[in-house]
């Protein structure tokens, strides 16, 4: 955990991400409920800010504490320092979860339970990219499979789903799989 910790603090540093809020939250946010989100992986704080700003109270919960020193603090903002790898989600807790470029397969179920009936999962990572990939690409462990997002939450209601070509946060390109669901 200390060697991830040390090496997210030293990405968020080195290699920031850009500030802007995912695309897809702006996009389906309409859809969610205002009452209580979760932001996993949340960074420094793109998607919470802009949660927190809508009304909702968020749970911002990362590894790097660098990161979560870059989210303002304010009541409506819980920040969470955890590995995720051994944090549990609690059941029936949140309106609305959102997932951005992150993957734990291990959380997935999780974030099913953990959602209040008619609460909102958007969910958007990478996936495998279906050609040969080039050299430093990402750790397969953290790739979604072609549709293995759809896959794992086929018993919501899914609003919105796609796999495409994309640009990541650090403008390299990409391939994405896009999830917008709703537990009823």
């Amino acid at each position: 955990m200390y060697e991830d910790k040390a090496r997210w603090n030293e990405r968020h540093v080195t290699k920031p991400m850009r500030h802007e809020v995912a695309p897809i939250l702006k996009k389906y946010i309409g859809n969610a409920k205002i009452g209580k989100a979760l932001d996993l992986a949340c960074g420094t704080g793109r998607n919470t800010h802009f949660l927190e700003e809508l009304g909702f109270s968020v749970d911002a919960i990362d590894l790097s504490d660098y990161a979560l020193s870059q989210i303002k603090d304010t009541p409506n903002i819980i920040k969470i320092e955890t590995d995720l790898d051994t944090y549990d989600l609690k059941e029936n807790t949140y309106d609305l979860i959102i997932n951005c470029n992150y993957l734990n397969r291990r959380l997935m179920a999780q974030m099913i339970g953990s959602l209040k009936e008619g609460g909102l999962i958007i969910f958007e990572t990478f996936i495998e990219a279906h050609e040969k990939p080039e050299q430093g690409s990402m750790n397969p462990d953290y790739l979604l499979k072609k549709n293995e997002l759809l896959n794992a939450f086929n018993n919501l209601d899914v609003i919105y789903y796609e796999e495409v070509d994309g640009v990541n946060l650090r403008g390299e390109k990409n391939k994405t799989a896009s999830l917008v669901a709703k537990k009823n």
